[in-house]
């Protein structure tokens, strides 16, 4: 019970996978399968589907505003979604970017999409935690990479820096 509450508390100021055992970490939904639909409120209160974005390649980006992080990730992220959006891969047509903020201030979360010039359109807010549960993510920044059929091709670390493109760059047709 006590490690229950000690992962909460940690989990909530952001620093779970610094004292938490990697082994008692659940490794999450795994590769090759379907990604679970998302639906969040974008910037504008209206809702987002990731199922719309079948048949293309898509980034699910989890992150959020005081994640220092994440914020250094976003100048990669945004140069991988301008190298690849009209790119023609094995089995999807262009490249999306599916950010999920785990932000509590929605004014602190709108501010970094416009500083960080996060330009793509998909931008949820799940402020609850209930994409981040289903999705078991533990830490932040983390990725998964969908194609066209929603199936997870790659996850977690290697969709970070270079390795995002390089990715990317396997998925090509």
């Amino acid at each position: 019970m006590m490690k229950k509450i000690l992962f909460g508390l940690l989990l909530v100021l952001g620093v779970a996978t610094a004292f938490i055992p990697r082994k008692e970490i659940p490794q999450g939904i795994e590769l090759n399968t379907k990604a679970p639909d998302i639906v969040l409120v974008n910037t504008k209160g209206k809702t987002i589907k990731l199922s719309k974005l079948k048949g293309k390649m898509v980034l699910i980006d989890f992150w959020a505003s005081w994640c220092g992080p994440c914020r250094a990730e976003n100048p990669n992220v945004v140069e991988a979604y301008n190298k690849y959006n009209k790119s023609t891969f094995k089995n999807a047509k262009g490249f999306e970017v599916y950010s999920v903020s785990l932000d509590r201030n929605e004014e602190a979360w709108k501010k970094a999409i416009t500083a960080d010039k996060l330009i793509w359109k998909n931008h949820g807010w799940d402020k609850d935690n209930v994409v981040a549960t289903a999705y078991q993510v533990y830490s932040i920044p983390s990725g998964f990479l969908i194609d066209g059929e929603g199936v997870i091709v790659a996850k977690g670390q290697s969709l970070r820096g270079m390795g995002l493109h390089l990715e990317l760059d396997k998925q090509l047709k």
